[in-house]
């Protein structure tokens, strides 16, 4: 039975467990402390029901205690009872790696309740000097700040949960992330004009000899040559819709033919493709915002009618080797196309025509694929664009996210403002 103790103003609960080996008796306690904002018989109630479930608990070997219980092991059952049921599984799958590589080895020994700011510092301290993958210098500060919201997380369901009194991620200070808009990456519009003809521009390919063998498995030897060859037009359609319609990676992966309205010159964006445990995973977009209609240039609606055609034919080529559904942009047996290669090929066509150019200046930027998608947003802002209908194109869930990514094109902006009433009251003097 368990033993309530008034002491001030919260209630000690406490209850036997048994014994140990050695004939000692085990006891469990726990700290109710009363609703301010209830009543006295409101609270009385709820004490009652915490007591019973307290005991529950200790009765049925459910119950955690921050005191007895390690990081590393609170942080299975949370991964289970919690976060498995209300998260998405791209960010559990997020969450289990930063936890495995980063998180676990250094703080996971530790009791639950012992974890100090101490402790959190220096892991924060380690991730930001040195890295895993042997690249120089640490980890950003968003990706500290991410370490952090995650311990944060769970130690808030730790407290939900009666199991620690406090987070001690209420008492550090993670480092501070640089402003957005500094850290976006973006073709300018000169810079876009020239990617855009690389796209339909003829490039040659050497090749070194080499042994080959062919299909009845007889080896034979080619000796050097050359290619000409054209951006394939699945990747020309790709780059476009990034560029022209702003649209994400995984969005365009996920797109099947179905989404396009040639009629209407529009795509819907209903669903999204990202890496769970080495697997790509089709969904819904995360927020509501991110469903949306785009209108295509009619430009762009031409290639993907090109490119429909080519594959149309592809598929018959192939007959029974075909393994796809309906997605626009593939593997070569028609299956959804890999995740990685769409930036494996933008980094060889700007590479590509950089080791051409012998001009610093006249060089492309090595962007991530990433930066069309802000490329398309700058532009349409540089022309006068309003945020709200860029906001729309983009996905994004409020106007003031796209305003702070893209300050930069808003205060270009207000620069030439300033140059219009100079010329317009020169003009007047």
């Amino acid at each position: 039975m368990a033993s309530v103790r008034k002491r001030g103003n919260n209630y000690q609960i406490t209850v036997s467990n048994g014994r140990d080996s050695q004939g000692k008796q085990l006891i469990e306690t726990a700290t109710f402390t009363p609703d301010s904002n209830k009543t006295a018989k409101q609270n009385q109630k709820a004490l009652e029901k915490f007591v019973f479930e307290f005991e529950e608990k200790v009765k049925s070997g459910k119950y955690l205690n921050g005191e007895k219980i390690t990081f590393k092991d609170f942080t299975e059952i949370w991964l289970s009872d919690y976060a498995e049921k209300q998260l998405e599984s791209t960010t559990i799958s997020t969450y289990k790696y930063l936890l495995d590589a980063h998180i676990i080895p250094v703080i996971g020994h530790l009791k639950l309740s012992k974890l100090q700011p101490r402790h959190l510092n220096k892991l924060y301290d380690k991730l930001a000097s040195e890295r895993k993958d042997g690249r120089d210098g640490g980890y950003s500060p968003k990706t500290i700040r991410h370490v952090h919201n995650i311990i944060s997380g769970i130690y808030t369901t730790a407290m939900k949960w009666n199991i620690v009194m406090e987070n001690p991620c209420e008492r550090v200070s993670p480092p501070k992330m640089a402003r957005t808009c500094d850290k976006i990456k973006y073709f300018s519009l000169e810079q876009a004009e020239v990617f855009l003809g690389l796209l339909d521009r003829e490039y040659t390919s050497s090749y070194k000899a080499h042994d080959r063998i062919d299909d009845t498995g007889k080896q034979y030897h080619v000796c050097d040559y050359t290619e000409t060859r054209k951006v394939p037009t699945q990747f020309r359609l790709f780059f476009l819709l990034a560029l022209f319609c702003g649209m994400r990676r995984g969005e365009l992966i996920a797109l099947e033919w179905s989404d396009i309205d040639f009629q209407k010159n529009s795509i819907s964006i209903t669903k999204s493709t990202a890496n769970v445990n080495g697997k790509p995973v089709t969904k819904s977009p995360k927020t509501k915002s991110s469903v949306r209609l785009i209108s295509v240039p009619k430009s762009v609606m031409e290639v993907a009618r090109e490119y429909r055609k080519e594959q149309l034919e592809y598929r018959l080529s192939l007959g029974t080797q075909w393994e796809g559904e309906n997605h626009i942009f593939i593997q070569w047996n028609g299956k959804q196309m890999h995740l990685d290669t769409p930036y494996n090929t933008f980094k060889k066509i700007i590479r590509r025509y950089n080791e051409q150019v012998t001009a610093p200046d006249k060089k492309l930027p090595e962007i991530p694929l990433h930066g069309l998608r802000h490329t398309s947003a700058t532009l349409l802002i540089s022309q006068n664009m309003d945020p709200r209908t860029v906001s729309n194109r983009l996905g994004h869930a409020q106007t003031s996210t796209t305003m702070d990514i893209y300050s930069h094109a808003l205060k270009r902006m207000d620069e030439k403002a300033a140059d219009v009433f100079d010329d317009l009251f020169s003009r007047k003097a």
